[in-house]
């Protein structure tokens, strides 16, 4: 008996040190994930949450979006997301007369759903080691670039071997730096319509200012359904469509949650580089995130004027700075958490046990011993060329609409300026009208010309003249740095800004080489690949001796449980609900209410607004079933779990299955967490499935959906 106790307290141990830590593959979890699970509190087996052999609750998990995570409700397809990963949906549904950004949308029965072109989710379906396949052909003797050109030809015709004619999605992603890869079969859904979407002052509030911080107060979910063919297939949008008939779904846990309580997350997190070296934190905290806040900063400062100014421009434009907003503020918070954190310290150290240990072992130190060589030259040219490589992205190329707009027309003055056949030019300019009624939807040509001006300002004054494109130095230096007057001039001529002169250039197309929107465009995009081989230069020199760095690693500290970096593709996080203690003097509770969303707000701010009926119920202390049993309606919650972005809209699942929240975002103390997990201060933050019920059925009145989900 002893015995036996001694080994649970080591057992739980390990649990508390590391348990919270890792986005594990749900389709090979091992002994220890799941011991340490079930001592948590999971009471489901591993074919309960991930089988091919019967329905599990990976078959209630999907891709939304490209971008986002979302997972079944209800036995007919309803779908659970965040409200910033439909954002661009609802807002493409909005206007001035029907704002359902401002409003809220909501859907009181099925024929009110909304269609969403473009919109698809992904189930799924197979999982398959194909690392041999990949790798075939390659040898020790194989340079970089070899490598890479073989690994790319074996990937694209085993993909295209496995799809055939079926209508899946197929992809083959790389593991540990390239050490391993697996592919991943995919059912893709293509007829997903809003059901329901909650006023700005719930699924916004707090918008830039509370990001990535804790406490919230933020009610950030949308509501989708997923619609069939008669036969259950997936299909493009029809009227014959049907709902979902879904093969798992998430019960919801009405009992709200307590320190302590299991809790589980399956998602589809984006991109984390824990294994890195310390070049590459460094590179992040001085290049590449000075460089993206610089220019997002700029962004968002004319954005905010032209949309404080006109609620149509609000409207057009919500999505869009949501989506700057949202990474901008991400990179100032992990900059300043690599910095606290010592992480670039704690790599170094890292690397020098990692020297030692290569250099211990004679066989070790053939395989080892000179990789950092290669990647200390990768990293020198990356040094050199980041700010850049980000500021020809961020500020050049995908910095203007109307910039990036015109880059779509390349290919067709390609064909203008090779004389192909005049019939053929003019019905590909025809076919092109669709993308130009769909970007002067939502275009304001005034807000677009100053973000314009003002970050070709900032890319003149903080490149260097040999790092920059030619058009941009040329036209800096005529202008005396100030981009301002040359914009102007160049929006009231191209064709890109107007788009009567577009219809008309579609009529009749020709050369596009004296519209100084498109010149401009093309000499950024012709600037920025003549600097994309050299970062590929620096890939080659350095990539050989990072992959060769994971894979010493992993021997180096054979008895560790690694889990491999997130590349969006399925993974399972699990941990506990915990309060957190964030600086000296400063303790944070584990959860928040519906009080302290009241004690934010604002009139008439877009940020701290909040609608009348809101605050009529909460007046009334309206809160049904939903309250606790302090009469408190909770709202959001945070736990250990590790997730990152991709994770947005991911369940946050209890021991038994059920929903008891949705996952939305990380904490401030921990934004460097996708570099290095910081296990005494990374949250999750999740909005609390309570308050989710409440918005639906006190504040949307649609009873129509809490009569259809299963709710325990």
């Amino acid at each position: 008996m002893k015995k036996r106790l001694l080994i649970v307290m080591a057992l739980l141990s390990v649990m508390i040190a590391r348990a919270d830590e890792g986005m594990w593959l749900p389709y090979s979890l091992n002994g220890q994930n799941l011991a340490e699970m079930q001592a948590m509190g999971c009471k489901l087996t591993a074919e309960q949450i991930f089988s091919f052999n019967q329905p599990s609750l990976k078959d209630a998990i999907v891709q939304f979006g490209g971008g986002c995570t979302g997972e079944i409700i209800s036995p007919e397809g309803l779908l659970l997301t965040n409200h910033h990963c439909g954002l661009s949906y609802v807002q493409k549904h909005s206007s001035v007369e029907h704002d359902y950004l401002t409003d809220g949308f909501w859907a009181n029965n099925k024929n009110e759903e909304l269609p969403n072109p473009g919109l698809s989710v992904l189930f799924l379906n197979k999982v398959e080691d194909v690392t041999a396949m990949v790798l075939e052909g390659v040898t020790s003797e194989t340079s970089e670039a070899e490598r890479e050109e073989l690994v790319s030809k074996n990937t694209k015709a085993l993909v295209k071997e496995r799809k055939g004619d079926r209508k899946v999605r197929v992809e083959i992603v790389p593991f540990y730096s390239g050490n391993q890869y697996i592919l991943f079969e995919y059912d893709e859904y293509r007829d997903v319509r809003l059901v329901c979407c909650p006023p700005w002052g719930i699924g916004k509030f707090g918008a830039d200012t509370d990001n990535w911080t804790w406490p919230r107060h933020k009610g950030d979910f949308n509501i989708f359904r997923v619609y069939t063919a008669p036969d259950g297939s997936p299909a493009d949008y029809s009227e014959e469509n049907i709902p979902m008939k879904s093969k798992w779904y998430l019960p919801i846990n009405l009992n709200g949650v307590k320190p302590g309580d299991y809790a589980m997350i399956l998602g589809y997190p984006g991109s984390t580089d824990r294994y890195s070296t310390s070049y590459t934190v460094k590179n992040v905290i001085e290049e590449e995130g000075p460089a993206i806040i610089d220019c997002r900063t700029t962004k968002l400062d004319n954005y905010r004027k032209h949309m404080d100014a006109d609620q149509e421009v609000f409207i057009m434009y919500a999505s869009k700075q949501a989506s700057v907003s949202n990474y901008w503020k991400y990179y100032i918070g992990q900059v300043k958490q690599l910095k606290r954190n010592h992480v670039y310290e704690k790599r170094l150290c890292q690397e020098e046990d990692f020297k030692a240990w290569a250099k211990a072992d004679p066989k070790r130190k053939a395989e080892y011993g000179n990789i950092f060589e290669g990647i200390q030259q990768k990293w020198q040219i990356l040094d050199e060329i980041e700010k850049s490589f980000v500021y020809h992205r961020e500020a050049g190329w995908n910095g203007g609409e109307a910039i990036a707009f015109s880059r779509r027309f390349r290919r067709l003055n390609d064909s203008i300026v090779a004389k192909a056949d005049k019939e053929w030019i003019k019905e590909q300019a025809e076919k092109m009208q669709g993308s130009v009624d769909a970007f002067f939807k939502d275009y304001s040509r005034p807000l677009d010309q100053d973000v314009t001006a003002a970050l070709l300002n900032l890319f003149y004054k903080n490149i260097s003249a040999d790092l920059m494109p030619s058009e941009v130095l040329r036209i800096g230096q005529e202008n005396g740095g100030d981009f301002t007057e040359y914009i102007a001039k160049a929006f009231e001529k191209s064709v890109f800004t107007d788009k009567a002169r577009l219809e008309k250039w579609i009529q009749k197309p020709k050369k596009l080489d004296k519209d100084p929107i498109f010149t401009l465009a093309i000499n950024i995009v012709d600037s920025y690949v003549n600097l994309y081989e050299r970062y590929e230069e620096a890939q080659n020199l350095g990539n050989t001796g990072e992959r060769l760095y994971m894979k010493g690693l992993m021997e180096m500290q054979s008895d560790r449980n690694f889990y491999p970096d997130a590349n969006f593709t399925m993974r399972l996080t699990y941990g506990t609900v915990e309060p957190y203690k964030a600086a000296d003097a400063v303790n944070y509770n584990y959860y928040t209410t519906m009080d302290g969303v009241m004690a934010k707000y604002v009139p008439g701010n877009w940020e701290f607004d909040i609608p009348q009926d809101v605050r009529d119920l909460v007046a009334k202390k309206d809160y049904g079933r939903y309250a606790n049993e302090n009469g408190e309606l909770v709202v959001n919650f945070i736990t250990t779990n590790d997730i990152t972005g991709g994770n947005s809209g991911s369940p946050v699942i209890d021991g038994e299955g059920n929903l008891i929240g949705l996952a939305f975002d990380g904490n401030w103390e921990a934004m460097s967490g996708d570099l290095s997990f910081e296990q005494k201060v990374q949250r999750t933050i999740c909005m609390d499935a309570r308050y989710l019920l409440w918005c639906i059925e006190k504040v949307g009145k649609c009873d129509n959906i809490i009569n259809e989900l299963v709710i325990k």
